[in-house]
């Protein structure tokens, strides 16, 4: 019964182990989906001022215009850039919300497992052993 035991210890402290893993994944998952949604409002911000810059011709010589074009260019490539940066943050932020829905299953996995070996546990010490009785009467009857 003590192998049992400490079978069943050993996995409520997998279990343990896992919550916290599913936790930290969590908490990455979070901290990506937070990079995420800044770098997309960036990436809209830097694009609706290069829009705004882009339609802007009011300039007084060939310099000021020139000046203009080459501002409303950098814009363009800041937004490229930023838009570019939030597709590899949705990537990143996809891959750790997969390896959340992983942790979450193998700390499920390991919890039912435990739960398992409680319930055989319970059911064992339930169940009268029927060789431990002794046997009533003689040998001669």
């Amino acid at each position: 019964m003590s192998g049992e035991l400490r079978r069943l210890a050993r996995l409520r402290r997998l279990e343990r182990l896992r919550d916290i893993a599913k936790r930290t994944a969590a908490a990455e998952a979070a901290m990506a989906e937070g990079a995420l949604a800044q770098l997309e409002s960036l990436a809209e911000r830097t694009r609706a001022m290069a829009g705004s810059y882009a339609v802007r011709r009011q300039a007084s010589d060939g310099a000021a215009l020139r000046q203009l074009l080459c501002f409303s260019q950098a814009l363009n490539g800041i937004s490229q850039s930023t838009a570019s940066d939030a597709v590899r943050a949705r990537a990143a932020a996809d891959a750790k919300l997969a390896e959340l829905a992983h942790a979450e299953r193998r700390r499920a996995a390991t919890g039912s497992r435990a739960d398992e070996q409680a319930r055989r546990m319970a059911k064992a010490a339930l169940a009268p052993s029927v060789g431990a009785r002794a046997a009533l009467g003689t040998g001669l009857e």
